[in-house]
C-alpha cells in the first residue's frame, strides 16, 4: 500500500517552498529596478535573455566575464545581522575586476546557499545587489537561491556571482603596452574590501579576542565589525570615463594576494614595479592587524589592499592628466610607484626598501 507524502513532508525534511516563494516575491521590486533595455526575460524565466543589439554599435565587440564569491566576510554580516551591503560587495568586487580589461557591465547573476530561507534576509542581500547593479547600469538578470539544511546551518549562508561586461576589442586594456619607466597610481580603497577575512578574523576575533562591538583607540570612534563591514568599493564611475581621456596601458582590481601577486598578472615579461608605501596613508585598520597579529609587513602586502584597491599605469607624460582626473571624479589617488626593469614587486617607504 503506498502513501502520498503530506504537503508538509518537504519542510520537514528542512525546506520550505513557501518561504522560498515568499523570498521570490520580495526580491521581485529590488530585481525589475535593474532592468536595461536589453533584457528580454521576466523573473522566472528559466535563462536570462539580453539583447546585444540593444547596445547600438559595436564594430568587434568582446564580452568579458567573471565569477566571484565574498569569502568569510559573511560571517562579519551574518554576526551583525546586517545583510544589505553584502550584495553590494560581491557585485562591485565582480564590477573592478572585469573594468582591468576595459570592460563595462551588462548583467549579473546570483547564487545564494542558505540551510533555512528567510525570506527577510534573503530580500535584504538581493536589494544589496540591486542597488550596486543600479549604480552601473547593470542589468540583475537571474539568479538561484538554494535551500539546503545538511550542508548549511540556520542563519549561514553562501553567495556567489557571475557577472557579464563588454568592450570594444580595439580598447580592451591588457598590459601589453607597459614600458619601463610608467606610472603607477593607486586608488584608495575603503578597507578590507572582501579578502583577507580569515586572517582578520583570527587576529582581532580569536587571538585577541575583540568583539565585532568593541571600539579600539585605533580605529578612531569606529567598532571592530563597521570598520570589517565597510563596503567593497566600485571604481567604474571613475574608470570608465578616464578610459576616454588618457591612454591607460594597464589596470589591476588589488584583491586576493594583495600587492605582490596582483599588479604581476598585467605586467609584460622582463618587468616589474616598484612601489613607494608612503606615497598613501594605511587605514588604521590594517595597522591594527599587523601590529596585534605580529604579521610581517611583506605579508600584508600580499593578503591585504592596505588602503589602494585599484592600480591604474599610465605614461610619464599623461600621469598627471590622469591623477586630476581621478581626483575630479571624488577619487583619492595617488603616484604611488614606477615600472621597472626585472621582475615582481619592490616596496619602499621612500628610500628605505624593504627586505624581500
Amino acid at each position: 500500500m503506498s502513501h502520498s507524502p503530506t504537503p508538509s513532508s518537504y519542510a520537514a525534511a528542512g525546506v520550505d517552498i513557501d518561504a522560498a516563494n515568499t523570498a521570490v516575491n520580495l526580491m521581485k521590486s529590488h530585481i525589475k529596478r535593474t532592468e536595461t533595455p536589453g533584457v528580454l526575460s521576466g523573473i522566472g524565466s528559466f535563462g536570462g535573455m539580453f539583447a546585444l543589439s540593444s547596445l547600438g554599435k559595436f564594430n568587434d565587440a568582446v564580452l568579458v566575464s567573471s565569477i566571484d564569491g565574498v569569502g568569510t566576510k559573511l560571517y562579519i554580516a551574518i554576526e551583525l545581522n546586517k545583510h544589505d551591503t553584502i550584495g553590494k560587495d560581491l557585485v562591485n568586487h565582480c564590477v573592478n575586476d572585469i573594468l582591468v580589461q576595459g570592460a563595462r557591465p551588462l548583467l549579473f547573476l546570483d547564487y545564494l546557499g542558505v540551510g533555512k530561507i528567510d525570506p527577510e534576509v534573503a530580500s535584504e542581500i538581493v536589494k544589496g545587489l540591486s542597488d550596486a547593479c543600479v549604480q552601473v547600469e547593470c542589468a540583475l538578470i537571474g539568479g538561484e537561491t538554494a535551500e539546503m539544511p545538511g550542508l548549511y546551518k540556520p542563519g549561514d549562508y553562501d553567495l556567489a556571482g557571475c557577472i557579464v561586461g563588454i568592450v570594444e576589442r580595439s580598447k580592451i586594456v591588457n598590459g601589453d603596452r607597459i614600458e619601463a619607466g610608467d606610472v603607477v597610481l593607486g586608488v584608495e580603497s575603503n578597507g578590507l574590501h572582501t579578502n583577507g577575512y580569515s586572517l582578520a578574523r583570527s587576529v582581532l576575533l580569536n587571538e585577541s579576542a575583540y568583539a565585532l562591538a568593541d571600539r579600539p583607540d585605533e580605529l578612531l570612534g569606529e567598532t571592530v565589525g563597521e570598520v570589517l563591514l565597510a563596503q567593497h568599493r566600485c571604481y567604474a564611475p571613475a574608470i570608465l570615463p578616464l578610459l576616454e581621456l588618457v591612454d591607460v596601458k594597464g589596470m589591476a582590481h588589488i584583491t586576493g594576494g594583495g600587492f605582490m601577486d596582483n599588479i604581476p598578472r598585467i605586467l609584460p615579461p622582463g618587468l616589474g614595479v616598484a612601489i613607494d608605501c608612503a606615497s598613501w596613508q594605511v587605514p588604521p585598520i590594517f595597522k591594527l592587524i599587523q601590529q596585534t597579529g605580529k604579521v610581517h609587513e611583506l605579508e600584508m602586502f600580499r593578503v591585504f589592499n592596505m588602503g589602494i584597491g585599484f592600480v591604474v599605469i599610465v605614461s610619464e607624460q599623461e600621469a598627471e592628466d590622469a591623477l586630476h582626473q581621478l581626483i575630479n571624479a571624488g577619487e583619492r589617488a595617488h603616484r604611488i610607484g614606477k615600472v621597472t626593469f626585472g621582475s615582481g614587486i619592490s616596496l619602499s617607504h621612500g628610500d628605505d626598501q624593504l627586505p624581500q
